[in-house]
């Protein structure tokens, strides 16, 4: 979806230099020889750590952060997480604190601006301490006097944060935990999620930061990576939760960042089972092979009532007739199974022959007994996803 989780390495990198201070920390690929990524890496300090870096939550209890690592052990801690299937890591010099000088900071970006969280007892039990965390509406003219003496972050190196937050298009960003040293801030885990639209036009981070959770890619964002590779098209898909309720079929242009947004902002991103756009004028056989792979992964869900979302803006010269042959096609092979999964199919669409292919679609639905709604580009996209929420109800 539009907001994407960029590397812990790279988020450091930023978060760092807006702190004004050095990052020392390597991106390593568990895919790649070892003994040339890390031939740097072992006479930088005594003891390191290591992690996944991967969008991974709770990495500490899965086993996936290791502390304390002597250089001499480094290739072999690497491997041994590596065989569990992920593939980018991240190795840190160890630095020892206290666990009571941990901090918690985060910034979100939300429909009233952004909104600043920070507690004085950060780290791992962040969650139990809840009493502790403070919120505070940024506003057009933030108290940096206060939230300095809330946060231990000089005033300057907070406007720096901010800054970097709305230069680098970020939508959430979490500092936990940092300690206050006399020297400055030290930045022990951090986490930004991005708006992956802004990949184009921004230096600081790249679509290669992206992570994602999965140690593996599922079989139908396999089907889609093939399919992207040997079209002129364009396919993306990407699985955010397999047991998701809302599931899209989303076409290019910037509305398929409006519509996942909406969603989210509506309160409902954890039920967004995925995120991708088929764009670029596809043929229906084209069209046919990604919305099977999306209904694929819609029948394996296990929420009890689902919505499937087919969803763009007004299309220049993708013929909406054309592409939505190759939609009802998998819906007339799959039409028994999406039956029974008590689906309901809402569309909004506009573009060249949208009124036919509207009316096929329309017809395919009801045929099937999984028509939500229908509406062509007269329909506001927020007005249709509000319909197509009721229908989860």
């Amino acid at each position: 979806m539009p907001r994407k989780t960029i590397s812990e390495f790279r988020a450091k990198a930023i978060i760092n230099e807006a702190l004004g201070k050095p990052y020392t920390g390597w991106e390593i690929d568990a895919d790649l020889p070892l003994a040339v990524q890390l031939k740097e890496v072992k006479p930088a300090a005594e003891r390191f750590v290591v992690k996944v870096d991967q969008s991974v939550k709770g990495r500490f209890k899965k086993g996936l952060v290791k502390l304390d690592v002597t250089a001499a052990k480094l290739e072999a801690v690497i491997k041994e997480i590596g065989k569990k299937g992920y593939r980018w890591l991240l190795v840190e010099p160890m630095h020892t604190h206290t666990q009571e000088d941990e901090r918690y900071l985060s910034v979100t970006r939300g429909r009233e601006g952004l909104t600043l969280f920070y507690s004085a007892k950060g780290g791992v039990d962040v969650e139990s301490n809840k009493d502790a965390m403070h919120e505070v509406q940024l506003g057009d003219k933030p108290d940096w006097a206060r939230l300095h003496e809330g946060t231990g972050i000089s005033e300057e190196c907070l406007k720096a944060l901010i800054k970097t937050f709305n230069d680098n298009h970020f939508v959430f960003m979490e500092i936990n935990p940092y300690v206050v040293l006399p020297g400055g801030v030290q930045v022990l885990d951090s986490a930004v999620e991005v708006d992956d639209a802004a990949s184009s036009f921004v230096d600081a981070w790249h679509e290669r930061d992206i992570r994602t959770p999965h140690a593996e890619r599922s079989q139908e964002e396999q089907v889609v990576d093939q399919l992207a590779k040997k079209s002129q098209a364009s396919f993306s898909l990407d699985m955010l939760n397999p047991n998701g309720s809302i599931f899209l079929l989303l076409s290019g242009g910037g509305a398929s960042v409006t519509i996942a947004d909406e969603f989210y902002s509506q309160g409902h991103g954890k039920d967004i089972a995925n995120y991708g756009e088929y764009s670029g004028n596809p043929n229906a056989e084209e069209t046919y092979i990604y919305t099977s792979a999306v209904l694929d992964a819609l029948v394996r869900s296990k929420a009890k009532k689902k919505v499937l979302f087919i969803g763009g803006a007004v299309a220049n010269f993708t013929d909406i007739l054309s592409t939505f042959k190759g939609l009802i096609r998998a819906f007339d092979e799959m039409g028994p199974q999406l039956a029974k999964q008590k689906l309901k199919v809402y569309v909004r669409r506009g573009g060249p022959r949208e009124e036919e292919g509207l009316k096929v679609m329309r017809q395919a639905l009801e045929r099937h007994g999984i028509f939500g709604a229908v509406h062509d580009a007269s329909t506001p996209i927020a007005t249709a996803i509000t319909e197509a929420l009721e229908g989860l109800k």
